[in-house]
C-alpha cells in the first residue's frame, strides 16, 4: 500500500470514527469496543487501521489513567479492581493465564504473577505493566 493510499484510507477512517479526547464513560466504552473489534482482526488490519488502533489506545489510556487512578496496591488487588470495573469473573481471564486454576491460584495469593501474565493483563486492560508490580 502506498503512503498516499494509506493516508486516504486513514482519513476515511477518521471521518467515519471521528476520534476525540474521551471525556465520558460512554465514549470510553465506545472507543474500547471499536479497539476490541480491531484487536480481533489484528492479523488482517491495514496500516491505516493499525494507526487508528494506536490512536484509540492512546485516547483510552489517557482517559483511564485519569479516571481510574489507583493508589499503590498489591498486584492481586489491582487485578481484582480491574476485574470489577470491567464486570469480569475468574473464568473470563482463563485466556490471559492459560487455565482457570491458575487464575484461581493468583487471586487467592497462592501464585504470583509472572512476566507473561503481566504483559497479557496490561494489554487486556490497556494499562501500564507497572500497575502489577
Amino acid at each position: 500500500m502506498s503512503s498516499r493510499t494509506m493516508n486516504v484510507e486513514y482519513s476515511r477512517l477518521l471521518t467515519k470514527f471521528s476520534p476525540k479526547v474521551i471525556r465520558t464513560e460512554k465514549a470510553n466504552e465506545e472507543y474500547t469496543g471499536a479497539l476490541y473489534e480491531l484487536d480481533q482482526r489484528d492479523a488482517s488490519l491495514t496500516r491505516a487501521e493499525k494507526e487508528l488502533a494506536e490512536l484509540l489506545t492512546l485516547l483510552i489510556e489517557d482517559f483511564e489513567s485519569k479516571r481510574y487512578a489507583l493508589p499503590h496496591a498489591k498486584p492481586v488487588e489491582v487485578l481484582r479492581f480491574l476485574m470489577e470495573q470491567h464486570g469480569l469473573r475468574q473464568k473470563d481471564l482463563a485466556d490471559v493465564f492459560g487455565t482457570r486454576s491458575i487464575v484461581s491460584e493468583v487471586l487467592s495469593g497462592k501464585r504470583k504473577l509472572n512476566r507473561e501474565h503481566i504483559r497479557r493483563l496490561s494489554e487486556r486492560f490497556h494499562v501500564s505493566p507497572e500497575m502489577f508490580f
